[in-house]
Order: C-alpha cells, then structure tokens, then sequence
C-alpha cells in the first residue's frame, strides 16, 4: 500500500476544536495562525488549507 496524500499537521486558534494523529499547532491569534501555515507549508513541503476561520491543514499532495 502506498499513501500519496495526507494531513501533515493542523494549525489552531481553538485546540478544543481539533483532534488526532497529526501535529496541532496552536497559535493565539489569527495573524499568527497565517504566518504558522504559511511557513508550515514551506518547511513540509505541503499545501495549506482553511477549514474554517480558525483551522488551517498542511496537506502533503
């Protein structure tokens, strides 16, 4: 079996909203909570989306 997609880490202003195996980044405002995704999404290598307006994944593609 080979896995080609999946959620490398999730960036929060709400821990009580997220759950799992992947990394959670927890981050005290929205500002911060961009700047995180973005630079997560460098680092991995990755695709950052909005779940809502306050969670962001890193999704490996």
């Amino acid at each position: 079996m080979n896995i080609e997609k999946y959620i490398l880490a999730v960036v929060t202003t709400k821990m009580e909203s997220v759950s799992g195996g992947a990394c959670v980044f927890h981050c005290e405002s929205a500002q911060k909570m961009d700047q995180v995704a973005s630079t997560l999404e460098a680092i991995l290598d990755g695709i950052a989306h909005s779940l809502s307006e306050d969670t962001y994944i890193i999704v490996k593609h």
